[in-house]
């Protein structure tokens, strides 16, 4: 009943008042799912724990572990540097120092841009590169869902890391934004007027979020995709696209264990480790 008046509200708004459908349609899209309070822990035990600030204002949490070159975690939408815990002890006794990261509205972090439960991908991006630059260049980043995308902008960006681990990559945005606008129902005069909404709060093209032909501009470096076959969020082909189109990539398939699930395996988590530190 809910989704039936959301796509009759934006039909009428398309024709009305697209200005005001790309709003509301913006403001839905940067919205954090609501997990009602709960969130999974993967973390041995608690590390050192410090607070970046950007140069606006925002705070960043940062948890570290070890001692060594640095290796970062960066989680994906609606999640938090917790779901990564299980590869923070197998990369300190492999002589890394582990840092993870929570981006703007997520984790301990502080709100977004967008205020308190909003975020965008920008942000995530804005919150590896400042760890980076307060922790040192990366020997490697292990991202998840949204959190590579991120990575692979920063990287973009001149973010100097060694290699990458890409789990479950979330890929194409505009994929995504096409899947939204199927879901809630606005039409092309709400779609052009969002696009250009989003583009000015992000600062930036979002085709840049589209990653997998991230390499036809800029240099990438060696990268491990993790992909899982029957992973209902983010879809197999899309890791398997961008391992095809990196000039130094390669995958790794599992099956059966997800979007999330995959962040715990031990299989995964050795192969992840060894590639990191090979």
């Amino acid at each position: 009943m809910k989704l039936r008046v959301l796509r009759a509200s934006f039909r009428t708004l398309d024709r009305v008042a697209p200005g005001v459908g790309a709003r509301w349609a913006a403001g839905l899209w940067c919205t954090l799912p609501d997990t009602g309070g709960r969130r999974r822990d993967e973390r041995p035990r608690p590390g050192e724990r410090s607070t970046l600030t950007l140069p606006d204002g925002r705070a960043v949490a940062v948890e570290s572990w070890g001692f060594g070159p640095p290796v970062y975690l960066m989680h994906g939408w609606g999640g938090w540097r917790g779901q990564l815990g299980a590869f923070v002890q197998p990369l300190v006794d492999a002589g890394r120092r582990v840092v993870a990261v929570d981006a703007p509205s997520h984790g301990e972090s502080g709100p977004g841009q967008l205020g308190r439960g909003r975020a965008t991908g920008v942000e995530f991006t804005e919150a590896l590169a400042a760890a980076a630059g307060k922790h040192g260049k990366p020997s490697a980043v292990v991202a998840h869902s949204l959190g590579s995308a991120a990575t692979a902008v920063a990287v973009l960006d001149g973010l100097p890391a060694a290699r990458l681990v890409l789990i479950a990559p979330s890929t194409t945005l505009s994929d995504g934004l096409a899947l939204f606008q199927r879901t809630v129902g606005f039409g092309e005069r709400t779609r052009g007027r969002l696009l250009a909404l989003l583009e000015r709060k992000a600062g930036r093209p979002l085709a840049d979020f589209d990653v997998t032909g991230l390499a036809r501009r800029a240099e990438v470096p060696p990268t491990l995709v993790v992909h899982d076959r029957k992973d209902k969020e983010v879809p197999y082909d899309d890791g398997a696209a961008l391992a095809a189109a990196w000039p130094e990539a390669e995958l790794i398939s599992t099956d059966g264990l997800g979007h999330q699930r995959i962040l715990r395996d031990p299989g995964v988590i050795g192969l992840v480790v060894d590639y990191v530190t090979r």
